[in-house]
């Protein structure tokens, strides 16, 4: 399903579900607060994804504004799957090495990718169209699928989740962005910039074993925060997530979010894609769990947000 921005702007309307000002009619509800200020959160839509990017990071500031000359930036997208980019199932290549091309322009020392894969890494890595696009931005992509290359740290705010072997590469870096794709998922309803965080640690299985929800948020309470959320709404995948099975499953929205706010930006996305999912932010409890955690606000209206339609 493709839609035309005529279309589109039909489609957020009739829902009434909240970016109809300035082309956003599924956030039309998010205030644009203290304008002459710093947004708290982007949204931009109508372009392709390396676009978009370009537009939301000079909106906050440019890239200057979260990676310092000399840092060691890591990227964290969602490589999880042995899937092409029309599937929606991985974060959209070209906007990871749209990403890692302004990194090493701001003064990166070095920016590296990885993603703790649920389908085999190697065919991940490459079916996604992520390693190539970061290869040829000039950045690396490390390995994953061993325990060696995970470190145990402590979550002592967690609720169920206390402690967990987080990806060295984190570990060492300066900056990290995380950067997910807009998707349903079976079990947590969406997955989006909290849940992402699962493809930073080794063993899931305690998610999955006791409460899903909870330990999202858990491990969102790590010290080390990205600096930025961007999440990659070009396509949403609206069924069968998170792998999907066709490209039926996705549906080409063209959109992107980006916020420091964790809470804020899957509040948000989660409205965006209500319309073609049927699920509203109540049902993606790991969102109000991780603003009990002070991870962040799900009350949008009272941020800066800036919409932006190319």
């Amino acid at each position: 399903m493709k839609l035309t921005r005529k279309e589109f702007l039909g489609t957020l309307g009739a829902t009434g579900t909240a970016l109809a000002t300035g082309g956003f009619g599924a956030l039309s509800t998010l205030a644009q607060n203290n304008q002459d200020g710093t947004p708290d959160l982007v949204a931009v839509m109508g372009g392709e994804p390396d676009v978009m990017f370009q537009k939301a990071i000079e909106t906050l500031g440019g890239m200057e504004r979260f990676v310092k000359r000399g840092n060691k930036v890591v990227i964290k997208p969602n490589i999880g799957w042995d899937k092409t980019p029309e599937m929606a199932a991985n974060t959209n290549p070209i906007l990871v090495g749209e990403m890692v091309k302004q990194a090493l322009a701001a003064g990166a020392a070095e920016v590296v990718v990885f993603d703790w894969t649920v389908n085999e890494m190697r065919r991940c890595y490459e079916n996604s169209g992520i390693e190539a696009a970061v290869l040829a931005a000039g950045g690396k992509v490390l390995p994953s699928n061993d325990e060696r290359y995970f470190k145990e740290v402590d979550l002592p705010e967690g609720k169920t989740l206390k402690k967990a072997k987080f990806h060295e590469a984190l570990l060492a870096c300066d900056v990290w962005f995380n950067v997910p794709i807009l998707k349903v998922h079976g079990g947590s309803k969406m997955t989006i910039a909290m849940k992402n965080y699962m493809g930073i640690i080794w063993d899931r299985r305690i998610f999955h074993s006791t409460d899903l929800q909870q330990c999202i948020a858990d491990v969102c309470t790590w010290s080390k925060k990205p600096v930025l959320n961007v999440v990659d709404a070009y396509r949403i995948l609206k069924a069968n997530g998170p792998g999907g099975r066709s490209e039926a499953d996705a549906v080409l929205v063209k959109a992107l979010l980006a916020s420091p706010d964790i809470v804020a930006v899957d509040t948000a996305a989660t409205k965006l894609a209500e319309q073609f999912t049927n699920i509203g932010v109540d049902e993606v409890t790991h969102i109000a769990k991780g603003q009990e955690h002070k991870l962040g606000t799900s009350d949008v209206d009272k941020l800066n947000v800036k919409r932006v339609r190319l």
